[in-house]
């Protein structure tokens, strides 16, 4: 009998790629299933309250596996936020952008599957600005507890029309 580690190992580079696409869009299906439930019987109001107690979780789980997998140090920086940002789970799925200058790091979403599916199912957006400062801070402060999170831009409150969400880290020295 294999295990799923021998599974794996057989597949090749491009088969285990589109796996991580398969995963991710997976586990990204299962976090919208399962928000929506609760806010078809409870109201969205509801609804965002139990994201953001899961997200406050979640993102330091995620944050702190990333961070072990890359080997960063403890205090990584703006660089190490930028790369840990990009093996996010939903990483592969949206399209972004990373800037960094000087001590500050700007992190655009150009593409969000998330409200691109809300639109598609004729849905109101998602209210993501709270749920973000959360989910975005929180995996910030694992990766170095120097970095704080302001949002720039985020529905409910757009002030960036070319971008989905804008998020401004800053290294505190």
């Amino acid at each position: 009998m294999m295990q799923n580690y021998e599974t794996l190992a057989a597949l090749p580079k491009d088969k285990l790629i589109s796996l991580i696409e398969i995963y991710s869009k997976n586990w990204l299906a299962m976090d919208g299933v399962w928000f929506q439930s609760v806010e078809r019987k409870c109201g969205m109001e509801e609804a965002m309250f139990h994201d953001e107690e899961a997200w406050k979780i979640f993102t330091a789980i995620e944050a702190r596996r990333i961070k072990a997998f890359l080997g960063l140090p403890e205090q990584a920086g703006l660089e190490g936020l930028a790369k840990a940002l990009q093996f996010r789970f939903y990483a592969n799925l949206n399209r972004h952008e990373i800037a960094i200058q000087g001590n500050t790091l700007i992190y655009r979403v150009l593409d969000c599957r998330v409200q691109t599916a809300r639109k598609r199912k004729q849905m109101e957006l998602h209210p993501c600005r709270p749920v973000g400062i959360v989910e975005y801070a929180g995996f910030a402060k694992v990766i170095d507890s120097r970095i704080s999170c302001t949002c720039l831009s985020c529905y409910p409150e757009i002030h960036d029309f070319t971008c989905c969400c804008a998020w401004q880290f800053t290294l505190e020295e």
